[in-house]
Parts: C-alpha cells; structure tokens; sequence
C-alpha cells in the first residue's frame, strides 16, 4: 500500500507555517494516543503515520528533500533521511551528486574537497525525557558510538615509520578525467577514492581507515520548555571529518514519554478530575495535582460532567519566551459505588423529589426536546 501525502496526514497545505505543522501534529497527535485509545489498533497506527509526517515536516532539510522527490527523498532505504548533508547521504541523495558532480566537475559526494577532504556526518541521538524535565529544563549526560582518529597513525591511516604515498592514477588530484564521446567527465579516483594518497602499509589498528569506532559521553542541556520532537544541536559532536574536514553535528531530538497524569498541548496542560456526586452538586474544595505541587480549585454548586477549569500560569514555560501555560482541569462526575441499603434509600428518596421537575434536569429536558422535535418532524 503506497504512502498517503505527509500534508495530507497532517492537513496542512504545502506552504504551512512551521507553527502551523506543529500545532496540527500535537492536535492529532493528542486525539489518536495510544494512551487515549487502549487496544485501538487503528488509532495506534494513525498515531504513528502522525508521528512520521511531523518528524519529516518539522526539519528543514528532511521537508525539503520531501518537496522536491517525495517519499523518496525521505526514505531511509533510498538514503535520503536525513536531507542533504544529514544523516541519512547515501543512496539516493548521493546517486544524484555523483551523477550532476561529475559531469561539471565537483568531485563527486556533497562535503568532498579536492584531495579527498570531508565534512563528518551528522548524527542523531533520540533522547526520552518525562514531562518533568521538559517542564523544567534538565542536564543529562549520554554515551553515543562515534568514529575517531586513530591514535596509532593520527589518522593517516599508514603504520607507524611510514606515509601514505601520492596515487599515481590520478597524481594526486583524487579525480580522473575521462573521454566519452564529445564529453569530457571528471570524476573520483578509482584508486584512491578521491584522497589523493595511496596506503601500502596500512595502520594495524585501523587498517588503513584512520578512524576507529569508540564510545564518548557528551553533556546535554535541555532548555525548560522543549516539546515532544525539538532538537538540541551540539555542534561538531558528529563523525570526524576525513583528511582535514571538519566534524559534523549531533543532533539530539527529545521524546517525551506519555504522563499518566497530564496531556500537553503547546504549553497547556490537560488533566481529567473526577469529583463526587455531592460536590458536584452542592460545591466544595478540592486538590489537584501540577507540576509544582497541589493547588486549591473551587468547584461551584451544579457542576456538570465535562465542565473545564482553568488555572493560570500552571501550565509550561514556553520555550522561546510568550509566559506561562495554563493547567486546563476537566470535572468528571463520579457515580458512587458499592452503596449500603440506608444510602441507596437516601438516593430513591432524592430521585423521586427531583424527577418531575424539570428545574432540577435542564440537561435531560433539552434533551428530551430534541428527541420529541426529531420523531415529530
């Protein structure tokens, strides 16, 4: 089955704001939680089409790559996930800088300079985080995979006394230019692989690669307010350039795991509250649950299931500035349960002395006019 549209999914036009896509996704998102929807296995599965189509949309190159090619741009297997330059070159991305840098001269993949220098790639760390921290703003160290020179040959690659040796295929150049009918092609050195150097005794350790694969911990800060999908970038913690190229970036997007107690929607919080039968009706004081701590919420007499009451500035600190979210608390009435004889009697007592008077219904009577309005049209 083909892939629907990521625009589509998310119902946005092609030229959506950025504010726009992130305010669509955390609506959908939202509704179609697996949270929100136990054992729904279509809900689960729109949940993660929303998922993707935000993950593509949301990143500058990822959603231009998309533009342009569509799902192929983006697809992993055809290399083009991670956008031009991202983590994902390869494949598809580089089929077409190979092709088109060749033909006018451009050595080849896209971070290549003559003589073999590249820029590392860039990384992704998915980092999960509760709702806490991306309230607050946290620190936190992680431990990633990275290639580095190898501290044996200094990344030359050649064992120790000796030194790569200048290619004699393309002189040192790291291209080749070939003649194929009325065109003249440039392109990478067969031989050397567009390093320009030759290897005839490889390093032991890393056998002529001059890179080595090793764990490092780097330290995070996560900023208080950063949503579900926002990236921290840490600048030249990706893969180590080749030959003299600069490193890349590490990017570290934020996931943040589901609360039991809270949805989030932009800096707002959402929580459900049930209250008892007695209060609802009568009124009272109660305690809810924030972020900070337990807060006082007056429930007025003849409250209805579903009522929303707001408590300002309980909410998220938005991240880029705006002030405080606010806490959004939604009554559910609760029915008691378990009732002694003595308390089902107070009950019947009650229904009896309200059942015919509509003052004390308006809900059921609006209702049952609708109905009669129904079967009488």
């Amino acid at each position: 089955m083909s892939k629907r549209d990521f625009y589509e999914i998310l119902g946005v036009n092609r030229d959506a704001s950025d504010d726009e896509i992130k305010k669509a996704y955390r609506k959908l998102a939202m509704k179609h939680h697996p949270d929100r929807n136990p054992d729904n296995a279509k809900a689960e599965a729109l949940f993660k089409e929303v998922k993707e189509a935000y993950e593509i949309l949301s990143d500058a190159d990822k959603r231009a790559a998309y533009d342009r090619y569509g799902h192929a741009g983006v697809d992993p297997q055809m290399g083009g996930a991670g956008g031009p330059g991202g983590p994902g070159m390869g494949g598809f991305a580089d089929a077409f800088g190979d092709i088109f840098g060749d033909i006018f001269g451009q050595g080849g993949r896209g971070g290549a300079r003559p003589g073999g220098m590249y820029r590392g790639a860039d990384l992704r760390y998915n980092l999960e985080i509760g709702l806490e921290e991306a309230a607050r703003g946290t620190e936190t160290k992680i431990r990633i995979p990275s290639m580095e020179n190898c501290g044996t040959c200094k990344g030359s690659g050649a064992k120790a006394g000796t030194s790569p040796t200048t290619c004699n295929t393309c002189h040192g150049q790291g291209q080749v230019r070939m003649q194929q009918g009325f065109f003249s092609i440039q392109q990478t050195c067969p031989a050397c692989h567009g390093s320009g150097k030759t290897i005839t005794s490889p390093c032991p350790d890393c056998h002529g690669a001059g890179r080595v694969r090793k764990q490092k911990t780097l330290s995070v800060k996560i900023p208080a307010g950063i949503d579900h999908g926002d990236r921290v970038r840490l600048a030249g913690e990706g893969e180590p350039g080749q030959a003299g190229g600069p490193a890349g970036d590490l990017f570290v997007v934020v996931q943040i795991r589901p609360h039991p107690v809270f949805q989030r929607e932009g800096t707002d919080l959402h929580c459900e509250m049930p209250i008892s039968f007695g209060v609802a009706a009568l009124g009272g004081e109660i305690e809810i649950p924030t972020l900070e701590g337990q807060a006082k919420l007056k429930i007025p007499s003849e409250t209805q299931t579903g009522q929303v009451f707001r408590l300002r500035g309980k909410g998220i600190k938005a991240l880029r500035g705006g002030g405080q979210g606010d806490l959004m608390c939604h009554v559910v009435v609760e029915t008691p349960v378990k009732l002694t004889e003595s308390q089902k009697e107070l009950i019947r007592q009650l229904e009896q002395g309200t059942r015919d008077n509509d003052t004390h219904s308006p809900r059921t009577k609006s209702f049952m006019d609708k109905v009669r309005d129904f079967f009488q049209s």
